[in-house]
């Protein structure tokens, strides 16, 4: 379960399950059509009390779920909380991913070094944008959830360098015009080596969880997997912490019980449905949420056929009216009508 948010005030409540009896017996990457939609839950405010009040409806649906994997939003992890303390069979296990970007913000907001690198390269994307280097500019940089992504921009520090350090171009560019927008990177190097380091400690224990879960002494497998992944003293603090937190979460798991330590398919799953609504996003929440629960299910022609048949528009926008009412751009309407009539 997570947090989807748009412009406005409103936020949602995504909830996607699947079956412990259908997991996946060797890779447990989930895809869309591995869980199912559970809620959609269109909110303005939320907190604790309101989370766990929406889990406690959900389970009408589902039963008393053996696991929630969520991250530690503050209302997110207040709800959670209280709901297992209700139904002690329900276990919290913490995203993987997150816990690696909690760990990697703690590593690098204050690190100068990290800051000027991110500075020059926000430079470097408004430089090279209108010109023939466009290809070798920096991935965008997001200004929330940042360190969700931070190794994109590591590893393309590293690939420029690579491609500096040759010395030759095969693809008629200026050498001199490239060092002069992209050689700062040369300064960076020593930095770019540790951080690549640092990146691949938690890459590879973030990998490890989402393929083979959660279970039983799986920290001791995750050392293994994870002991030569770089040696350095900020890698070696965070790889310390990542075999303790993933030791703490195997205390969740009964005897020969494996479970998710991943929300990945829900963050896809979120992304995707960005992409769906492209420049609908500007208009908030609008009846198009509803396309989010569509393509976690197996679809065919027939599947499609019924759905039509079974749900008309009226119904759709019932919902929309009841969960969500006033878009962002149906305000916007209005208020531009108030603002820009006359006597």
């Amino acid at each position: 379960m997570d947090h989807t948010v748009q412009l406005g005030s409103e936020k949602c409540l995504v909830i996607v399950g699947i079956r412990q009896s259908s997991l996946p017996a060797v890779e447990l990457r989930l895809t869309h059509e591995d869980v199912e939609p559970i809620a959609l839950l269109p909110v303005t405010h939320s907190n604790g009390a309101i989370v766990y009040e929406q889990l406690v409806k959900t389970i009408e649906k589902t039963g008393v779920p053996r696991q929630i994997v969520g991250d530690y939003g503050p209302d997110i992890k207040s709800g959670i909380e209280r709901f297992c303390r209700q139904y002690q069979n329900t276990c919290y296990i913490y995203d993987i991913k997150h816990k690696g970007a909690v760990l990697l913000k703690r590593e690098l907001q204050d690190d100068e070094d990290w800051i000027k690198f991110t500075q020059s390269a926000a430079q470097t994307a408004k430089k090279v944008q209108q010109t023939n280097l466009m290809a070798f500019a920096p991935p965008n940089q997001r200004s929330k959830a940042r360190y969700m992504n931070v190794d994109k921009l590591v590893q393309w520090g590293q690939d420029v360098l690579n491609y500096l350090d040759r010395g030759v171009s095969n693809d008629g560019l200026d050498l001199t015009r490239m060092n002069e927008k992209l050689g700062w990177l040369h300064e960076y190097r020593e930095q770019i080596g540790s951080w690549s380091t640092l990146m691949n400690v938690v890459e590879s224990a973030v990998d490890f969880v989402r393929s083979v879960g959660i279970y039983r002494y799986c920290s001791i497998d995750l050392e293994t997997a994870i002991e030569e992944c770089g040696n350095d003293d900020r890698a070696n603090r965070v790889r310390a912490e990542l075999i303790c937190f993933v030791e703490q979460q195997s205390l969740n798991a009964k005897p020969d019980e494996v479970l998710l330590g991943s929300s990945e398919v829900l963050e896809s799953a979120i992304g995707k449905f960005k992409t769906l609504e492209q420049d609908q996003v500007k208009s908030g929440f609008t009846s198009m949420l509803l396309s989010f629960s569509a393509f976690l299910s197996k679809t065919t022609q027939d599947a499609i056929q019924t759905a039509l048949q079974a749900v008309p528009t009226k119904k759709i926008h019932e919902w929309f009216k009841e969960k969500i009412g006033q878009s962002v751009q149906s305000q916007r309407k209005a208020f531009l009508k108030v603002a820009r009539s006359t006597e």
